[in-house]
């Protein structure tokens, strides 16, 4: 079967893996790119971000304003690899649109269409950010130096991996492009336990 290379996920190795990336994010972001950005290029992400930082309220800027300039440099990288921004849709809106996409990359490996999966997956890499940008939809105890480094490793596991398969399927090697589904996920999944929580909660249930 063209999936048997996909790694099984389990809670204990998810969150191995949220831990592991959290403790490693800092040597992950020594050895990122973030300082290969150009002048220009860093220029307009510094836009972006203080144009994201209108939209907060005051006390959120207070908070992001507080980073470390290590943090922000990473956040701007992260930004960097995104051409498109909405001016109206949520996070969760646009986490339905990520799982659309990987859903597709799936649908086209399983139909052995590469062309399809390989769209689709630099779709997911390049997904849109929402309105303010990441920050605004997180939950005040985790806008922080410490979190919010571990977004370098969340953002490898997941785009990265994206653009691995992209490269993969482009060359019509279907099996090597299926095994990253399995990290792809496991991406997911651990950047959920660290910043969401299960969704959809009432606080109105005893």
């Amino acid at each position: 079967m063209l999936f048997n290379s996909v790694e099984k996920i389990t809670l204990k190795s998810l969150s191995k893996i949220a831990c592991n990336v959290a403790i490693g994010a800092t040597l992950i972001s020594s050895a990122s790119s973030v300082y290969a950005m150009d002048k220009e290029t860093m220029m307009a992400m510094q836009k972006v971000m203080k144009s994201d930082m209108g939209l907060m309220k005051p006390d959120l800027q207070k908070q992001v304003k507080g980073l470390s300039k290590e943090t922000k440099m990473e956040l701007m990288k992260i930004l960097s690899g995104h051409t498109r921004r909405s001016k109206q849709l949520t996070l969760r809106q646009v986490m339905h649109e990520v799982l659309s996409d990987y859903q597709s990359i799936v649908s086209g490996l399983a139909t052995d269409n590469t062309e399809q999966a390989a769209d689709s997956a630099r779709r997911l890499a390049n997904h849109r950010l929402p309105v303010g940008g990441l920050i605004p939809y997180m939950a005040k105890e985790d806008v922080n130096d410490g979190k919010l480094t571990s977004l370098v490793g969340f953002n490898d596991l997941v785009e990265g991996n994206a653009l691995r398969l992209a490269a993969a399927a482009d060359k019509g090697k279907t099996v090597e492009a299926a095994s990253y589904l399995g990290k792809i996920a496991e991406g997911c999944v651990a950047c959920h336990q660290v910043f969401r929580g299960q969704p959809g909660l009432s606080n109105r249930l005893r």
